[in-house]
């Protein structure tokens, strides 16, 4: 099953001028929209690695693949597919090392963006399946980004 949840017309123009938007879908999963060579492209906000937030990533293509770059530890996620993408080494002993683009598999949850008469439409990727990225859209850990870091004492 599948849930859409327009984006309004207003964030429309905006997206296509900044490239990038994070909304809150359905009240209930955090999706960046992105806007790319005239594409759209939407998945989990949050990277699956370590929570590091998208948004703020480059994008860029590696072995024919467009990617987002997370900007805490440089983990490439393919816009198509969610795959995590690593350099592999044919032989450490070797030199000088050839290496090849591999990947890890689907890591980030990807949704579908569709424009219709100038609105944008996301429909969230509802798979039972769970990906890594999935960590980042509960409840525990929203409570847990959102709390209150406690304040240093005063010296009295």
């Amino acid at each position: 099953t599948s849930s859409n949840e327009s984006i309004e017309s207003t964030l429309t123009s905006h997206i296509v001028k900044a490239g990038r938007l994070t909304k809150l879908v359905n009240g209930c999963r955090d999706v960046l929209v992105l806007h790319h060579q005239g594409q759209l492209h939407a998945m989990d906000t949050r990277c699956y690695h370590s929570g590091g937030p998208l948004q703020s990533g480059d994008i860029e293509e590696f072995n024919g693949m467009l990617c987002i770059v997370c900007p805490w530890h440089k983990y490439k996620i393919t816009l198509a597919g969610g795959e995590g993408l690593y350099q592999a080494v044919d032989d450490p002993t070797a030199r000088p090392l050839r290496t090849h683009w591999r990947s890890k598999g689907v890591k980030q949850r990807i949704h579908k963006v569709t424009e219709v008469n100038g609105d944008l439409y996301v429909t969230l990727n509802e798979s039972s399946e769970a990906i890594e990225s999935d960590v980042y859209q509960t409840e525990s850990y929203r409570i847990g980004l959102f709390k209150t870091k406690p304040q240093p004492r005063s010296k009295t």
